[in-house]
């Protein structure tokens, strides 16, 4: 087996990020020549799971290829001391000094070379200057006042570049003795844990020489994404900007990678809920309970996707994985902080009206509805919203299939006002008091209050709602001729609907009043 001492760099191509971890991809080019090789790849995450850890060999293009076949891969960790960086702004004045001290000895060691080079040149000009001294007097040429010249001046300066050569070498010695008590002062307050680093070790079987590629795959954590939206109202046109929130802190970055962001949970889905024991149990009757039927009111509340502890929610994607694509190579830091990825935009037309729901809120509301002109599903998260002067607020967007409607809240109107009044009467019914009658009166009080030149109106949708009974005992009867005025719409949940013109600074008030009818053996309203 030939053993590849050299770690070949595989650096992250590809990136599928899911709601709580990653899928990362990662190639290197290999060549190989016939025979088995193990290599050495990486640096990697040591956050990779080893469970998950493959890899393939291909064909320089990328295209399968049987010359070349996976034997063995596995990943190996060791500990490290992290490579000699500068320091930076967030370093204390101890490291600075060390690192300052480390320069200032490494410009003496190059003057000191420097100088040696200089004393040797001028020791070899004195051996040659004495060589021509003993052959000029052995021929009888004697020219001693140019060989003293000479010499004189060759003295002097192998005696400058001496000096200076022992200054500089008295200089290296303090700053190795000063680095050395300020490394040791360094080791002493901050110390620097080892890091943990991890390699790939791939076994490859190989058939014919050539280039190839070497794909590997593995999951990782400190991972993940969350969808965001920019919503920007312009008159009757809506533009929808997609972005994807990304956080990782694995310990390296993805430089210029594909990201696909998905909504697949794959720690969740191993196995199938527990399954409990339910008994029914079947008795008579009592005499008591033969003659009452026992109903209350209650709230049908809509749960909440996500977790129920406090903090990032899920991915609610209804109930199917979603798949979103960014449209161009991204880089993504590992430091832990959000880095935002546009994914996709549209411009549509929108239709704006004022919601008004009296018994949640005394606001009015300007709801936009829309279509989701995007080809793809919009899920559930934050949305910036934008007007033609600039940042409003911010609000949610509730998940929504492509093409489906949607209703997006943009604020509060300050210049709408609504009040609720409630009634309640109770009183018998029918001979001798055999039912129960109970008559609610809703009143609505609505105000505008306008700016000087405004003359149009402005319709308010009011949304009131009413009881809707689940037992032939209880009849819930709507009272359209002491309405004032009716409703426009009353749909099957109950909810009772007014389209209301305001003029400027005008006000209207809603009258809404309905019965609930008991007969006598109904205990509990």
């Amino acid at each position: 087996m030939n053993v590849n001492e050299e770690t070949i760099a595989l650096p992250v191509t590809a990136v599928t990020c899911l709601e709580d971890r990653a899928q990362l991809e990662r190639t290197a080019e290999l060549e190989l020549a016939p025979g088995v090789h193990r290599l050495r790849l990486g640096p990697v995450t040591a956050l990779a799971v080893d469970r998950s850890l493959h890899a393939a060999v291909l064909a320089g293009d990328g295209a399968p290829t049987e010359a070349a076949k996976v034997l063995d891969v596995r990943l190996v960790r060791s500990w490290q001391p992290p490579a000699p960086l500068p320091p930076g702004a967030d370093d204390s004045a101890l490291r600075r000094r060390v690192h300052r001290l480390e320069r200032e000895y490494l410009t003496e060691s190059r003057r000191q070379e420097r100088l040696e080079a200089r004393l040797a040149l001028l020791g070899q000009l004195a051996a040659d200057l004495l060589r021509e001294i003993g052959e000029g007097a052995g021929v009888g040429e004697l020219e001693q006042a140019r060989w003293s010249r000479e010499l004189d001046r060759v003295d002097a300066e192998r005696e400058s570049y001496g000096e200076q050569l022992r200054a500089s070498r008295m200089r290296a010695s303090e700053l190795t003795v000063a680095q050395g008590l300020a490394e040791l002062a360094l080791s002493r307050a901050e110390e620097e844990p080892v890091e943990l680093l991890a390699f790939v070790e791939l076994s490859v079987e190989c058939s014919e020489p050539g280039r190839f590629l070497a794909r590997v795959g593995h999951l990782t954590a400190c991972a993940l994404w969350r969808p965001a939206y920019r919503a920007e109202l312009a008159g009757d046109t809506l533009r929808l900007e997609t972005e994807a929130v990304v956080w990782q802190r694995t310990g390296e970055d993805w430089s210029n990678v594909a990201l696909t962001l998905s909504t697949a949970r794959s720690a969740s889905a191993g196995e199938p809920p527990a399954l409990f024991e339910d008994r029914l149990v079947l008795r008579e009757r009592s005499a008591q309970e033969k003659k009452t039927v026992e109903v209350e009111l209650r709230e049908q509340a809509i749960a909440d996707a996500g977790p129920p502890e406090p903090g990032l929610p899920g991915v609610d994607d209804g109930g199917e994985v979603r798949v979103l694509r960014a449209a161009e190579p991204v880089t993504v830091p590992s430091g832990g902080r959000a880095h935002r990825v546009p994914v996709s935009a549209f411009e549509t037309g929108a239709r704006s009206e004022f919601a008004a729901a009296p018994e949640l809120s005394e606001l009015v509301t300007e709801v936009v509805s829309f279509r989701n002109a995007s080809g793809h599903a919009l899920l559930a998260g934050p949305v910036d919203l934008v007007r033609g002067s600039g940042w409003t607020g911010r609000g949610a967007l509730e998940f929504a299939a492509a093409g489906a409607p949607v209703r997006l809240a943009f604020g509060s109107t300050d210049g709408l006002r609504v009040v609720r009044e409630f009634e309640e009467r109770r009183e018998g019914a029918g001979l001798g008091g055999q039912r129960t009658l109970l008559t609610r009166t809703v009143r609505l009080h609505l105000s505008r209050f306008s700016a000087p030149g405004e003359d149009a109106e402005q319709v308010v949708t009011v949304r009131e709602r009413i009881p809707v009974s689940e037992v032939q005992a209880v009849e819930v009867r709507l009272r359209k001729d002491r309405c004032a005025p009716p409703p426009d719409e009353l749909d099957a949940d109950g909810i009772a609907r007014w389209e209301v013109p305001l003029p400027p600074g005008g006000r209207r008030t809603v009258t809404l009043v309905y019965e609930v009818s008991a007969a006598a053996k109904v205990a509990g309203l």
